[in-house]
């Protein structure tokens, strides 16, 4: 018994080898990195939109004491600006196995320039968005104060 369940772990580890080297024989179209910011890099984001957000409000006279629910709402749109740049980096900095194999000098450098470029452009972005759409947040706050 202990012979044919040998045999079969050996077609089982051939045919994932195959499997393995055919994926390999497609990475330079098929496989790629992303980069993708994570810990200390996600916090700053979600602060800087928090207190983007709250001058954002308080400009149009919105403070979270006439608005309880306030706090929540400017987290949750805090997070979904940083996840907006979050992502949005992460597909615009893609690199094939084959360019990150073949890059020469000092790609970090050149990496960090061309992130630096990216982050800003999404962070403006997500601002002018956040910015743009303010004003429909104050139309619906100043609908619950007149119906309570």
């Amino acid at each position: 018994m202990a012979t044919v369940w040998d045999g079969q772990k050996g077609a089982e580890e051939l045919a994932a080898a195959a499997l393995a080297s055919e994926i390999l024989s497609r990475a330079d179209r098929d496989v790629t990195f992303m980069v993708h910011l994570v810990g200390e890099s996600q916090n700053l984001l979600v602060r800087h939109f928090v207190v983007f957000i709250e001058t954002e409000l308080a400009k149009r006279g919105i403070s979270y004491g006439a608005h309880p629910l306030l706090r929540p709402f400017i987290e949750t749109h805090a997070r979904e600006l940083t996840d907006f740049v979050l992502q949005g980096i992460g597909l615009r900095h893609q690199f094939g196995l084959q360019a990150l194999e073949t890059m020469v000098g000092d790609p970090s450098r050149l990496l960090r320039v061309d992130l630096w470029d990216s982050l800003e452009s999404h962070i403006n972005d997500a601002q002018r968005h956040f910015a743009s759409g303010v004003g429909g947040l104050q139309r619906i706050l100043v609908q619950i104060e007149t119906d309570v």
